[in-house]
């Protein structure tokens, strides 16, 4: 069996997504998938996710951050793939 590399997802939200418990929620999800890394408001409106783990589990939290938490609208996500650094945790800023 081939060793799986872990990989790094960046992720901008876009929509009402700050101010609607997003983060938190990204955060609960991305601990239960045991994911590591931070989610972070940014000043344009946009929510940053940055998350490493396992490609199929970083696609799970994919699929959850075009969902949002119940007030959250999400009108897009821009995502970019790169290898994993070592994050450790996961954060909120």
């Amino acid at each position: 069996m081939s060793e799986q590399r872990t990989r790094r997802l960046t992720a901008l939200i876009s929509g009402t997504v700050q101010g609607v418990g997003y983060r938190l929620w990204v955060q609960r999800y991305a601990r239960d998938l045991q994911l590591t890394g931070y989610a972070e408001n940014l000043s344009d409106g946009r929510v940053e996710v940055i998350a490493e783990g396992q490609q199929a589990d970083l696609e799970r939290l994919l699929h959850w951050l075009a969902r949002g938490p119940k007030h959250a609208v999400v009108s897009a996500i821009e995502t970019q793939w790169a290898d994993a650094t070592g994050l450790e945790g996961f954060h909120t800023y």
